[in-house]
């Protein structure tokens, strides 16, 4: 199988962005005791502001490991689960392409 230099390009971000997403959701929770959730944004004020470049990157994780425990506990039907799978990739690249900018750009690539 032949892939593009295009496609290991893509699948490098997905890959960077969802790491990157469970290393933040990791950290939060190791620093708080608290698991990372949508949920801080409820707070509104300096919480919710504070919060929302934390939760922008690790929003993947999140929606992954609220879908995974929603199909297991709920039993959620598994077109939601494919959905909620896309949703999380997609923010996933977006969330690893602007990583790797910021990465070139602090090292002057």
């Amino acid at each position: 199988m032949h892939l593009s230099p295009a496609a290991l390009d893509s699948i490098q971000t997905l890959c960077i962005g969802l790491a990157l997403s469970g290393l933040l959701a990791s950290a939060y929770e190791m620093v708080t005791a608290r698991r990372a959730s949508f949920s801080l944004l409820e707070r509104g004020g300096v919480v919710a502001a504070a919060a929302l470049p934390m939760l922008a990157f690790s929003a993947p994780f999140i929606i992954l490991r609220n879908t995974v425990r929603g199909r297991r506990i709920e039993g959620r039907p598994i077109p939601f689960v494919m959905l909620a799978t896309m949703i999380a990739c997609g923010w996933s690249l977006l969330s690893g392409s602007l990583a790797l900018r910021l990465a070139g750009i602090i090292a002057g690539v």
